[in-house]
């Protein structure tokens, strides 16, 4: 077997060794199976985005060893070959044995050394249970598996694992889906459980949007019987950038510019004279406070980064596992399609023709 390259690209994450350093969680174990042209990847998330943090150097046995900085508050990462994947959790500094076979290491494999990684397995094979026993459509509705799933995240509310289990989904479905009453309950219970154990965690305000941006929405009483649904002067997207970051339209919304959203596909035939129609406005006029917020639709997540890393402005992935609730929201039939926030952060325009685009945004700035 080849031995495997090191370190991707991604130097915010990049990891730099100190022998004298113990600050550090371990993993070692034995991948069988692998072919000479497999690689295995260390992978992050970021609420179910997905990124590259580090190739693993596996010798001809497929034995490895690999340690990487503590980052101060427990994650779940995964080591992925081609698109088998398994999962596990680091709470701090604790050491994993990792035994997995190729080519089914998402079934097959074990993980031993912490309490975390041994819940983890045992969520993992319920879920595997459960479809054998109903099919995969199944499982989401299987009351007996929600049962056992709700006091696992109960009986450890502010886990790590527990966090797992929110964000799980199968089939793009999540297996606690905060569009369920009940469900939502569970999402809450957790949410405040993080906010009070982690303040400092990132994922800490993402499960109180989570939570609040499902809560029904209290009606607003104008007269002593009328009731009046809250008005919402625009819908948020949060979605990550091709380095993994987190951007929110609100927020930029609120800094008092003008700002484009664009929906596109950089995959689509018209994408590349597109983009270059709106650069030109980007162009004129960003340096009188001009930004763009593109969020792109793209099934080859590569191709888009190829593209998205060469574009001035803030470009975002809605994947697969982000539904269709950004394009329902704004009642996007087709793409391309662009709308214009005033600097008030009020939709004020959705402009059909990308000609008219430099007119419109003029007339706003």
């Amino acid at each position: 077997m080849k031995t495997i390259g090191k370190l991707l690209l991604i130097s915010s994450l990049a990891f730099t060794c100190s022998c004298g350093n113990d600050n550090k969680w371990r993993i070692e174990g034995e991948i069988s199976g692998l072919e000479d042209s497999d690689v295995v990847v260390l992978e992050g998330s970021n609420q179910g985005y997905w990124y590259p943090i580090d190739t693993i150097d596996v010798n001809a046995k497929g034995e490895f060893s690999y340690g990487r900085e503590a980052q101060g508050y427990p994650d779940i990462y995964r080591l992925r070959v081609g698109e088998e994947s398994l999962y596990f959790p680091i709470d701090s500094i604790e050491s994993l044995k990792i035994k997995a076979d190729m080519p089914d290491m998402a079934i097959n494999h074990n993980i031993s050394g912490s309490p975390q990684a041994e819940s983890l397995q045992k969520v993992d094979s319920l879920l595997r249970s459960a479809a054998v026993d109903g099919g995969v459509a199944a499982v989401t509705s299987n009351s007996d598996l929600k049962r056992l799933l709700g006091q696992m995240v109960l009986a450890d509310p502010a886990g790590i694992v527990t966090y797992y289990i929110i964000n799980k989904r199968i089939d793009n479905v999540p297996v606690f889906n905060p569009s369920v009453k009940e469900d939502l309950r569970i999402i809450g219970a957790v949410a405040n459980a993080f906010a009070e154990k982690r303040k400092s965690d990132p994922r800490t305000s993402y499960l109180r949007r989570l939570f609040i941006d499902n809560r029904p929405k209290a009606p607003r009483v104008v007269s002593d019987d009328i009731p009046v649904a809250n008005e919402v002067r625009a819908f948020d997207i949060r979605l990550f950038d091709n380095s993994g970051k987190e951007h929110s339209l609100l927020d930029l919304t609120s800094k008092g510019k003008v700002v484009i959203l664009n929906f596109t596909a950089y995959t689509a035939e018209e994408s590349p004279a597109f983009n270059v129609a709106l650069n030109r406005v980007y162009e004129k006029y960003r340096s009188q406070g001009l930004e763009i917020f593109q969020v792109s639709f793209d099934s080859d997540e590569y191709a888009w980064k190829q593209t998205a890393k060469n574009l001035p402005w803030i470009t975002v992935l809605n994947g697969v596992a982000d539904g269709d609730k950004a394009l329902r929201d704004y009642n996007v039939g087709s793409l391309p399609a662009t709308f214009i926030f005033d600097r008030n952060g009020d939709v004020v325009e959705r402009v059909t023709d990308i000609s008219r685009l430099d007119a419109a945004v003029a007339s706003r700035i």
